[in-house]
């Protein structure tokens, strides 16, 4: 996973509707009858959006202070590399209706989808921007026609790829369709699922409350919105995983893990669902625990952790690994955003495992007591508005870094019936194309409803 993804929580796939990055909310839209004119300034600010989220503009010469002191720019960056990772390089400003002179809603291209929210500039000069939303993003149209070519498609994708679509019942997922099914592959950020279980678990038995909180201690963590939070900060576990399985935040989700506690993560593997547990995702990795194997001393902790037994692994984590400082790693790892260590470093389970982790989160969040777990797995769809509304609720988590990619997906009919769809891609040898599979994804779940 490269430091990039890692800082900026990438392992959540780029569709994130409703994302806040706004130091300033917009106003309600005007009446249907009043004409609003936007003021040059708005008109520019918008016309050069892509170069600001493409990192052309300095942040500080876009953005007014007030937003840079609500939306530290690593936080800013989270968003965007979510965005740029599922749908390429931002192109160009497609559309702008004004709300007021200084503030629009807009329609921004990307090189394989588009992104739609709200912008606000300052009436001031030098007119930076105060207010920045993003509402929703979407991949380009995949051309599929049938579920069974949608499959079709992901078992031709170079590498290994896997996927499932099923009606969770009470006797388990039933496929309707798969490919390779079976097959453990890597998953990124998807793994942020099973902690969302072990929080299910131990808010259900009276262990934890969803507001109990956990206080900031100055341990490093990877990027996200908590890296450079001062010591004594606190924040709830609802907080934390609500911006674990949203935004997909590492840093959020290294201090949910610690507060959960690793041992009892790892004891919930089975309980959900993931087969063959033990071997491949013992020791469960901590977001940053797996960007310091890839990345540290050339790739030689990593090459230990290849060779070690889980008692060899554990060792190494709480020595070499805890130890060796964040800024040991180089600046320049997975720049160039070949795969590494994707067969060792990282989360494994099949299409069929999460299919079962999504019927446990299904099962055990019936009722007025899962209300909490099922916004926080619902808040990010995962996929368009357009695909998302053919469904009565929708849940999602899903990852990606050089050579991964996941998306998995727990939605409920109108009629009350329960589906489950995961894919992977997983390629060593090269990157993968992340707005191909977005699509491919989408297609099967618009396809998928009744």
């Amino acid at each position: 996973m490269s430091r990039r993804r890692l800082q900026a929580a990438v392992l959540g796939i780029a569709l994130a509707a409703s994302t806040p990055l706004g130091a300033q909310e917009a106003p309600p839209p005007p009446a249907a009858s009043t004409t609003v004119t936007a003021s040059p300034e708005l008109q520019q600010r918008a016309e050069t959006l892509a170069a600001a989220i493409s990192g052309s503009i300095p942040y500080d010469q876009y953005f007014a202070p007030e937003f840079r002191a609500a939306i530290p720019e690593t936080a800013f960056r989270q968003v965007r590399d979510q965005l740029t990772a599922g749908l390429g390089k931002p192109t160009r400003l497609e559309g702008l209706v004004a709300r007021t002179p200084h503030v629009a809603d807009f329609r921004l291209g990307f090189e394989r989808g588009t992104a739609v929210g709200q912008i606000v500039v300052d009436p001031a000069a030098p007119h930076l921007v105060t207010g920045l939303r993003i509402t929703g993003s979407e991949p380009r149209e995949a051309p599929e026609t049938s579920i069974q070519a949608v499959v079709d498609a992901i078992r031709a994708l170079p590498g290994a790829t896997g996927f499932a679509l099923a009606r969770l019942e009470d006797g388990g997922p039933k496929h309707l369709v798969a490919h390779d099914p079976a097959a453990p592959l890597a998953i990124g950020s998807a793994f942020k699922l099973v902690i969302l279980a072990e929080l299910v678990r131990a808010t259900a038995a009276g262990e934890r409350r969803w507001g109990d909180v956990v206080t900031l201690d100055g341990s490093p963590l990877p990027g996200g919105g908590y890296t450079h939070k001062a010591a004594g900060t606190r924040v709830s576990l609802r907080e934390l995983a609500t911006q674990m399985i949203s935004v997909s935040d590492n840093s959020a989700t290294d201090l949910l893990l610690r507060a959960l506690g690793r041992d009892k993560v790892e004891a919930m593997l089975p309980v959900i669902g993931i087969r063959d547990a033990q071997r491949r995702n013992v020791p469960f990795l901590g977001t940053l625990e797996a960007f310091k194997l890839k990345g540290l001393e050339g790739g030689a902790l990593g090459r230990r952790w290849d060779a070690a037994d889980v008692a060899g692994r554990r060792a190494l984590l709480a020595g070499p690994v805890a130890q060796a400082p964040v800024s040991a790693i180089p600046a320049s790892l997975f720049q160039d955003g070949k795969p590494m260590r994707i067969g060792t470093v990282e989360w494994f389970a099949s299409a069929d495992d999460l299919l079962r982790v999504m019927d446990w989160l299904r099962r055990n969040t019936e009722g007025p007591a899962g209300e909490e777990a099922r916004a926080v797995l619902s808040k990010n769809p995962g996929i368009a508005p357009a695909n998302a509304a053919h469904w009565d609720w929708v849940g999602y988590k899903g990852g990606s870094e050089p050579g991964v990619v996941n998306m998995t997906l727990l939605m409920r009919a109108r009629s009350g019936g329960w589906v489950g769809v995961a894919g992977s891609w997983n390629n060593p040898q090269a990157a993968i194309d992340e707005g191909r599979f977005i699509g491919l994804i989408n297609k099967a779940a618009a396809l998928a409803a009744p």
